[in-house]
């Protein structure tokens, strides 16, 4: 399986410290949902942690070589890695219903967009965590809120 590169002109930025992705994972308690939508999973080193916990988990990465590459590392997930926009996907085709957990690395350019665009499509969120990162500064926020 051939590595992806991040892509400047998508604002990737990969996750590759396995002990920042399981902390990340672990914040996720379960308590009022029982999906998890990941944004932006790039090469599935959060992936890897969130696959590991219970309820659903769903994908939404923009690359392409990114969708093959998680497609052969994470078969299970097959029907649950969709490829698209987060900016211009519509969340109730993928949960119609019920709350989720929204979880990722998130591109630093347009992580302000992805926070305004699910505020104004859903309802309710159990739980909303952004790990987002530019040049040698990382912060990660959380929320909890319905």
């Amino acid at each position: 399986m051939k590595d992806v590169f991040a892509k400047k002109r998508l604002g990737q930025h990969f996750l590759t410290d396995l002990n920042i992705a399981q902390k990340i994972a672990d914040q996720l308690d379960f308590v009022d949902y029982d999906k998890v939508l990941e944004i932006g999973p790039g090469m599935g080193v959060l992936t890897q942690f969130l696959n590991l916990k219970k309820g659903t988990l769903d994908l939404i990465e923009i690359d392409q070589e990114s969708v093959i590459y998680l497609h052969q590392k994470f078969p299970e997930l097959k029907n649950h890695i969709h490829l698209g926009d987060i900016l211009k996907i519509d969340l109730t085709t993928i949960f119609p219903s019920g709350d989720f957990a929204i979880i990722g690395n998130f591109p630093y350019n347009i992580s302000s967009q992805i926070l305004f665009k699910t505020l104004r499509k859903q309802s309710s969120y159990s739980f909303f965590l952004r790990n987002v990162s530019k040049g040698s500064s990382t912060q990660n926020l959380w929320k909890s809120w319905k």
